[in-house]
């Protein structure tokens, strides 16, 4: 039973369903033991559907990526659910396949259903990144994976809780396959705290107002965010754009993969079609299909950021992926660097839009998290696992220039301070520094990237990286330049080397006062060069983001003429 409920109503019903949210990430983010979570927030809740799945609500701090494919992961257990047949208020159900939840094995999942007066009334969800989940590389990012098992331990949906009682045998079985048990049991404790914490809440909400009317929000919400998702396509013009861009290879043959957009509007409706697409890849940057569709997701949302998070946004939008491409791969593929192929996507995405759109869209950010993870044992004996991304530039955008040093555009998350990362691992920070000249050159240049060099304090330790952008630089739009590229270096006994991967690289062995330096993409420009003003040039070279020569190669020398 539905019911009309009035603005006032539902605005109100829309902050405190958003704030459980809120309050679940809040709640993960203080008990987490990894920095993953902790400090970098790699880690989403919400509420979706009883019986479709979609996302109904989702917390502000979460990860965009998890916006949509969250509602892959429960739909999975309603499916799971049904076929066992005997869902009850307490079951809690886990699991980390990245081919029925989205994402990749390393973000571990949690769906509870959400019983009120013995009815389902709507399941709560928990994913967070854990910080090891065992395969052959600590941290999980392994460039030369050819399958998912040896990326790590693949869970199935399965009940964590039954009726409200744990089941310590599955707990026993998550702790025997990672490598760092006590943080991952850290984290699972602070997930389980989230969801007690949004029944808790639920319950406080639909004893206020009732379910009928909170069920009606819901579907008000969705209705809402269809609506204005249409309005907004509307006043596009129709027609159809293309791009394309590359991932570097995929870790194991070093070949480039192209991935492809036409981005189709006609009327209120839209249709992103990636046909022409490479197929699925042998390493692991191939991606499962929930995966694809909710990168779209992220897209759109960057485009109209004004629009709702929930599953109504995508109601007028037709996401086409091609069966057998890298978008779409089936178990088990490895899917490890999923990070790396959706970054492409919205980039492609943008490149596509900014033809129909220049004025809703940036330029091309630096494109890869560059996943480093670094391990060994220390002194006394106990293994340790320093994994990390690190950040890069933002495209220039129609009103400014990009952000120097962000995230990617994919995610709210932070990157974990190096004071963090010192005091936790026993490694140095050389260098943490912007880097001069990566920018990509525009009327609005892009942001610029970062150098980060880590020196190894103990007496050796193992590197592995998994990035992107080392052979294909960001893009910039609407007449924008490019940005510059990945660099990855490491040193050993007769200097320094780079990958032949250029990007992806495993087994690095480093012995103590060794280091391993990243030089990070800049993000691409917006709009020509030419028009950029001199005092903006000049501004950048005295603040040391731009050196002179570079300057004036790519600007003209009108900029030495400002007075400082």
């Amino acid at each position: 039973m539905t019911q009309d409920i009035d603005p006032i109503t539902l605005a109100v019903l829309a902050g405190r369903m958003e704030q459980i949210a809120d309050e679940m990430d809040a709640t993960l983010f203080r008990a987490a033991f990894n920095p993953i979570i902790a400090e970098a927030h790699d880690a989403s809740h919400g509420l979706y559907h009883a019986v479709s799945g979609d996302t109904l609500v989702q917390g502000k701090s979460g990860l965009p990526i998890f916006v949509g494919v969250m509602s892959f992961a429960v739909k999975a257990v309603i499916d799971k659910a049904a076929e066992n047949g005997d869902l009850a208020d307490g079951d809690i159900y886990i699991f980390n396949d990245a081919h029925l939840g989205g994402t990749h094995l390393s973000d571990m999942r949690l769906v509870r259903p959400y019983f009120h007066d013995g009815k389902l009334f709507c399941y709560l969800a928990s994913v967070g990144h854990w910080h090891d989940v065992g395969g052959a590389v600590p941290g999980n990012y392994n460039p030369a994976a050819t399958d998912a098992f040896q990326e790590a331990f693949v869970l199935p949906p399965v009940r964590l809780a039954r009726a409200g009682v744990v089941q310590t045998d599955i707990i026993d079985i998550l702790m025997r396959n990672t490598r760092l048990p006590q943080s991952a049991q850290g984290d699972l404790n602070g997930q389980l705290g989230a969801l007690d914490l949004g029944v808790r809440r639920l319950d406080e909400l639909l004893g206020e107002y009732g379910a009928d009317t909170v069920r009606s929000a819901l579907d008000a919400l969705q209705d809402r965010a269809e609506l204005l998702m249409r309005g907004e396509l509307t006043d596009l013009p129709d027609g159809r754009w293309e791009a394309e861009d590359f991932l570097d290879n995929d870790g194991i043959t070093d070949a480039p993969l192209r991935i492809k957009v036409a981005l189709e509007i006609q009327g209120d409706q839209m249709t992103l079609d990636f046909t022409g697409t490479a197929d699925r890849c042998a390493g692991p940057v191939n991606i499962a299909l929930p995966t694809a569709v909710a990168t779209a997701y992220v897209a759109i949302k960057h485009i109209f950021p004004g629009l709702p998070a929930n599953a109504g946004v995508m109601r007028p939008i037709d996401v086409k992926i091609p069966d057998g491409s890298l978008l779409s791969a089936p178990f088990p593929a490895p899917v490890g660097g999923y990070t790396e192929t959706i970054l492409r996507m919205v980039d492609v995405i943008f490149a596509a839009a900014s033809q129909a759109a220049p004025d809703r869209v940036v330029a091309n950010a630096y494109g890869t998290i560059n996943a480093l993870s670094i391990s060994g044992k220390r002194a006394n004996g106990q293994p340790w696992v320093m994994f990390s991304f690190y950040g890069g530039g933002h495209g220039g955008s129609p009103e400014s220039d990009g952000l120097n040093h962000g995230n990617a555009p994919i995610s709210t998350a932070t990157i974990p301070p190096l004071e963090i990362l010192e005091a936790a691992y026993p490694v140095m920070f050389k260098q943490w520094a912007l880097r001069p000249d990566s920018a990509g050159a525009g009327l609005h240049r892009g942001g610029m990237g970062a150098i980060y060099e880590i020196e190894v304090l103990e007496e050796s330790a193992t590197a592995f990286l998994f990035g992107e952008r080392g052979r294909f630089a960001p893009k910039g739009v609407a007449g924008g330049a490019e940005a510059a590229m990945n660099l990855f270096s490491y040193e050993q006994d007769d200097g320094w080397h780079t990958p032949p991967m250029a990007s992806k690289m495993v087994g690095i062995k480093l012995k103590r006062g060794q280091s391993v330096r990243l030089d990070t993409p800049g993000g691409g420009g917006y709009g020509p060069a030419n028009d950029r003003a001199a005092t903006e040039v000049a501004r950048d070279v005295a603040g040391g983001l731009l050196t002179p020569d570079h300057a004036t190669k790519t600007y003209g020398d009108a900029w030495t003429e400002v007075q400082q």
